[in-house]
């Protein structure tokens, strides 16, 4: 066979070969840019993958500064979408929300303020949700272990303990089960 590959071979082509070597700004602009497609990021998240690779920080606090001011990192939009499609999606409450929004990077101020747009009346009616979806797996087991289990894949999604005793009490209720004795007060 001869030189020629076919151009299905591994080598790089002539005219990437002779590209001049990026400037750390447009290399930290392509970095964004590429984490960015089909993702949201936080400017955190995106600093800290400028970091790995090298980027000195006067560049990189330059690029997502201007990545900013042109709306493509928007921590609050960011925040609020996080907080609606993780409630909705995975049923995870405030709790919860809060420690991934802040383990991304967000701004404790933006965090508040997505978490302020879910309301409680939202938070236990989905815990409801989540616990109605989880009864059914339980029947059979006895009372204080389905407690135990609903209760605590409540804990798991961040919700408080209080409410997770509540909503279990009365959907165990519903279902005719006795909770008199359990020693937290009904509604």
């Amino acid at each position: 066979m001869g030189e020629y590959d076919g151009g299905g071979g591994s080598g790089s082509s002539r005219a990437e070969r002779e590209l001049p070597p990026q400037s750390p700004e447009e290399q930290a602009r392509a970095i964004c840019l590429r984490l960015l497609t089909g993702t949201p990021r936080t400017r955190r998240q995106l600093a800290d993958a400028l970091a790995k690779r090298g980027i000195p920080e006067e560049v990189s606090d330059e690029v997502l500064s201007r990545f900013e001011e042109v709306g493509l990192i928007d921590d609050a939009a960011f925040a609020g979408a996080w907080v609606e499609s993780r409630h909705h999606g995975r049923g995870l409450a405030r709790r919860a929300l809060a420690r991934e929004l802040r383990t991304k990077g967000v701004d404790s101020a933006l965090v508040d303020e997505a978490l302020g747009r879910l309301d409680s009346d939202q938070e236990e009616e989905t815990a409801r949700e989540l616990v109605a979806r989880k009864l059914r797996s339980t029947r059979g087991l006895e009372r204080d272990k389905r407690i135990r289990r609903l209760a605590g894949m409540l804990a798991r999604k961040g919700y408080p303990e209080g409410m997770a005793l509540r909503v279990v009490r009365q959907a165990l209720e519903s279902e005719g089960e006795d909770t008199d004795d359990l020693g937290f007060a009904p509604d």
